[in-house]
C-alpha cells in the first residue's frame, strides 16, 4: 500500500520544462559563439585583407580572377559588404532553427531591500538567508553571498535534476540495481546511506526518497546512474541546471552527494534558489515534504524499509510561530559545519525559504531555523 500523498506532473508541464532547458542550452551556445567571434575577429580581419589582396592581384593578371569575383559580389553585381564577424559566422557550424518559439527559462532570484535585516550573534550559524519567495525579497541575511561547501544540501539539486529528466511518471516504477561500485563509493567516502545492498533492485521512486529523507548517498548515486549513465555525466546536468537558474557565477558542483571538494561550492542564497525551484517541482515538493516513507519490498529487503526525514521529525516538536515548516534537507562535512535548507509557509500559504551554514551542532542549526521563522514569518 502506498502511504504517500499522490503527486501529478502532466505531460504538458514536462514538455514545457524540456522546452525551457532547450532554450537555455541554445542561449548558452549563442553566448559561446559570440565569445569565440570576439576572440577571432582580429584574425578574420587579417584573413580578409589577404583575401582582398589576392583578388586584386588576380584582376591585374588580366581577368583570371573573374570566375571568383562573383563570390564576392552581392545583389545587382555590387561588391558584398563583408566583415570579420560575417566571415566567421559563415565558417562556424550553425545551430538548427527552432521549429516553434519556446518559453524563456525561469530565473530564480530574490532582492535585498531597505528592510532586509543583517543578522549577527542572534543566531549561531555563520551564514544565513531568509527569503520571502512570494515577494522575491530577502528578509534577513548573514554572509549570504559567501561561497561555502553545501554538503548534503547538494541532494536537493540532485532530486530536482533527476525529476526534470524523468521520461514520464511511469519511470518511477523502473528498478535500478545497486552494484558494488555504488556501495564501495559510499564506504570509501564515509557517506550516509539508506542501507541498500549489493545487487538489490530498488525502484526509482525509492531512490528519490532515499536521497532526501535519510540523505542516502547510495540512493543519490543510483539515481544519477539511472538518469545519466554515470555520476560524472549527471554532474554535467547539475551544472547546466545551475546555469539555467542563473546561479553559475557562484555555484558549481562536482558530485551529486555533497562530498567536500574545493570546486564544489555555492552560497546559502544559491541554495535558497535551488530549494525554491525544487518546491516548484511537484515530485520534488512531495519528496522534500515527506516525514516518513515506506520503500517497496525488494529482492533483498522483502519487507521494505522505513525511511525518516529526521529534520522534519525533530522540528515538528518546536514552536516556529506563524510558520508551518514544509520540508528540509540537512548537511554536514567538516569544512561546512552543520547546515540546512528548509521551507515553510504562513497562514496564507505564502512560501518562505531559510538556509543556514556552519552552525556548531545539529541542534544549534535547527534552533537557528526555528528562531528565523519565528522572527520573520508573520
Amino acid at each position: 500500500m502506498d502511504r504517500q500523498h499522490p503527486f501529478t506532473t502532466t505531460e504538458e508541464e514536462r514538455s514545457r520544462r524540456r522546452a525551457q532547458r532547450i532554450a537555455a542550452r541554445k542561449a548558452r551556445e549563442r553566448k559561446r559563439r559570440r565569445r569565440m567571434l570576439k576572440r577571432l575577429v582580429p584574425v578574420a580581419c587579417l584573413a580578409l585583407v589577404l583575401l582582398s589582396g589576392v583578388f586584386v592581384l588576380k584582376k591585374l593578371d588580366g581577368g583570371q580572377g573573374d570566375a571568383k569575383a562573383s563570390d564576392l559580389q552581392g545583389e545587382n553585381g555590387q561588391p558584398a559588404e563583408l566583415s570579420g564577424e560575417s566571415v566567421l559566422e559563415a565558417m562556424l557550424p550553425q545551430p538548427e532553427l527552432d521549429p516553434l518559439p519556446v518559453p524563456e527559462p525561469t530565473i530564480y532570484s530574490a532582492e535585498i531591500t531597505a528592510d532586509t535585516k543583517t543578522l549577527g550573534t542572534e543566531i549561531n550559524s555563520e551564514y544565513a538567508v531568509v527569503v520571502d519567495a512570494a515577494n522575491q525579497t530577502i528578509l534577513a541575511e548573514k554572509n549570504a553571498d559567501a561561497v561555502i561547501n553545501p554538503a548534503s544540501m547538494t541532494k536537493v539539486l540532485t532530486v530536482l535534476v533527476a525529476s526534470e529528466h524523468l521520461k514520464s511518471q511511469e519511470s518511477l516504477k523502473d528498478t535500478v540495481t545497486i552494484d558494488f561500485s555504488i556501495t564501495d563509493y559510499c564506504y570509501v567516502n564515509d557517506c550516509s546511506v539508506v542501507g541498500f545492498l549489493v545487487d538489490e533492485e530498488v525502484t526509482v521512486k525509492d531512490l528519490f526518497y532515499g536521497t532526501i529523507l535519510p540523505s542516502g548517498a547510495d540512493a543519490a548515486v543510483g539515481l544519477a546512474n539511472y538518469i545519466a549513465g554515470s555520476q560524472e555525466a549527471f554532474v554535467e546536468l547539475m551544472n547546466e541546471k545551475l546555469e539555467e537558474l542563473g546561479l553559475s557565477d557562484t555555484a558549481h558542483f562536482t558530485n551529486c552527494v555533497g562530498l567536500y571538494d574545493e570546486n564544489h561550492y555555492c552560497t546559502v542564497y544559491d541554495m535558497a534558489m535551488i530549494l525554491k525551484a525544487a518546491m516548484d517541482d511537484p515530485l520534488c515538493r512531495e519528496v522534500i515534504s515527506t516525514k516518513v516513507h515506506y520503500t517497496e519490498p525488494s529482492n533483498l529487503h522483502p519487507e521494505g524499509m522505513v525511511l525518516s526525514n529526521w529534520f522534519m521529525r525533530r522540528i515538528e516538536d518546536k514552536d516556529s510561530g506563524a510558520a508551518t515548516v514544509l520540508g528540509g534537507k540537512t548537511g554536514y562535512v567538516n569544512e561546512s559545519g552543520n547546515c540546512a535548507a528548509s521551507c515553510a509557509e504562513d497562514g496564507a500559504g505564502n512560501l518562505y525559504i531559510c538556509v543556514t551554514g556552519k552552525a556548531g551542532s545539529s541542534s544549534l542549526c535547527m534552533a537557528d531555523h526555528v528562531a528565523l521563522y519565528t522572527s520573520y514569518v508573520k
